[in-house]
């Protein structure tokens, strides 16, 4: 449960990251506002978890931020649109 709960923090962490910073770039001042929220929630979970992790719980955490990152750019333009949409 730990190598799951590990990867999933880390995977939001660097995801809300990456859409963080996009957020920033373009300008979307209300959406980077939220996106701070989601960054400390999973900040928390991850230090809670990471000290204590054995060698598979950190592949698990160092598999997060890659696959994170990516995610984070697929999404954002999806996720633009779909806010706006919304307006």
């Amino acid at each position: 449960m730990t190598i799951l709960a590990l990867f999933a923090s880390t995977f939001a962490l660097v995801f809300a990251l990456g859409i963080q910073q996009l957020n920033v770039q373009n300008d979307h001042r209300a959406a980077a506002v939220c996106t701070s929220l989601f960054i400390g929630a999973s900040q928390l979970v991850m230090f809670k978890l990471a000290p204590d992790a054995s060698p598979a719980e950190a592949a698990a955490f160092l598999l997060g931020g890659p696959l994170g990152i990516y995610a984070a750019m697929v999404a954002h333009p999806w996720l633009v649109r779909v806010i706006k949409m919304g307006k």
